[in-house]
């Protein structure tokens, strides 16, 4: 097996190892949905007879993240992370396959169906940077999670371009060479994930010695690094989502909104080579309400001007704001459980992430076609500005408990 020999001779060797076959995976994955997020309302938009439904696919995906994301949890405890993760991209080609023929057939409930099983494919990307923080040790667990989702730079290359690109692979108008290439995505994943090694999750025997659900979710650190992660992430969905929409209104060219995504890309998993550096110089707190303030500027600029780059600056600001506050959130949700309970612990935070991410990915296909842009862009101030303060309350909070 991959790094076998490795794991023998050198830890640390073999440790970075498998947190580059994750980071892989997560490049992969994140390339999927940059391709999704940049053609799905589009497809949608031209295969629904209801306009207002065109973000509907989009929603149902994330609707699928979240319901997938207990079970997924459950099926790793079970089975081991490596199963789980290669079930996922199983789950990721039938969906593509499905997607490919509803195109062509000019279905939108077919597909609706294949965003759902391309969601429930979704779900256990979302592990993969818990296997890393499985996989490092405590000294470096904040530099290989954030290095793994820093797997997203690639994304940022390959996804606007594949977007682009496969629009001609087939003469269509209807984008079908988007899920090709969605398919060939999943098809590598797949590949490189027979060569991770994972340790062994805790067994269900041993689950009995952890602490209840209701005892960990009482630690205001695990609700802090829960509405830093939901917020971040939602609002994040939320704005740029209707970013193609926004942008087709105001006569800005498809090429044009490509672009926009991928400073968008570059935003969110750029800065992920320094963010686990950052969160050790400066404190996970600190980076999180960084975060924050870079997220109020990206809704500040939607506000004030709809030119290319009003939309390219602020989708940059909305991209790193994400990357600080939930690489952030994420590292801080791993010092609120014990080995024993990681598995239950990591499953409910993704599952009220995702269920915020899935009503703010609908809503805003709606809010968008029934209002405009600029409530969008309101409503999401007083969310963020609200976690803003609950991190501010934390900070002085351990401040306090330190001088006490």
């Amino acid at each position: 097996m991959l790094g076998s020999k490795a794991m023998l001779a050198n830890p640390m060797r073999a440790e970075k190892l498998q947190v580059t076959v994750l980071a892989l995976c997560q490049a992969l994955a994140m390339t999927t949905n940059t391709v999704l997020i940049t053609t799905a309302a589009l497809i949608g938009y031209a295969l629904a007879a209801d306009k207002a439904l065109a973000t509907l696919p989009l929603a149902m995906r994330q609707v699928a993240t979240m319901v997938m994301t207990i079970p997924a949890s459950l099926l790793m405890q079970r089975l081991g992370r490596r199963v789980g993760f290669l079930m996922g991209t199983a789950l990721g080609m039938v969906g593509a396959g499905v997607g490919i023929y509803s195109i062509t057939i000019v279905s939108f409930l077919g597909f609706t169906v294949a965003m759902v099983l391309l969601g429930m494919s979704n779900s256990f990307v979302g592990y993969y940077r818990f296997a890393a923080a499985d996989v490092a040790a405590d000294a470096w667990r904040s530099q290989a999670i954030s290095w793994v989702i820093a797997g997203g730079i690639i994304a940022a290359i390959l996804g606007p371009w594949l977007a682009t690109g496969s629009q001609g692979w087939f003469n269509s108008d209807f984008y079908i060479g988007a899920l090709v290439a969605v398919l060939g995505l999943q098809m590598l994943s797949g590949l490189l994930l027979l060569g991770l090694q994972v340790p062994p999750m805790v067994t269900e025997e041993h689950l009995a010695s952890g602490r209840s659900l209701m005892t960990i979710a009482r630690q205001p650190s695990f609700m802090v690094a829960t509405l830093g992660s939901t917020i971040s992430y939602g609002i994040m969905v939320f704005v740029m989502t209707a970013t193609p929409l926004a942008m087709a209104v105001e006569s800005h060219t498809f090429d044009q909104t490509a672009a926009v995504i991928q400073w968008h890309i570059f935003g969110m998993f750029g800065p992920s080579l320094l963010t686990g550096w950052l969160i050790k110089r400066f404190g996970v707190l600190f980076m999180i309400q960084v975060g924050a303030v870079l997220t109020l500027g990206c809704l500040g600029l939607n506000l004030i001007g709809t030119s290319f780059w009003h939309f390219a600056i602020a989708l940059f600001l909305l991209g790193l704001g994400w990357n600080f506050m939930y690489v952030g959130s994420t590292t801080l949700l791993t010092e609120t459980y014990r080995p024993v309970e990681k598995g239950k612990v990591q499953a409910t935070h993704d599952f009220v992430m995702f269920s915020f991410v899935a009503l703010t990915t609908y809503l805003s296909g709606r809010l968008f076609h029934r209002f405009d842009w600029g409530l969008l862009n309101q409503l999401s101030l007083p969310l963020v500005l609200a976690t803003l303060v609950v991190v501010l309350w934390q900070q002085q909070r351990w401040r306090m408990q330190r001088l006490g």
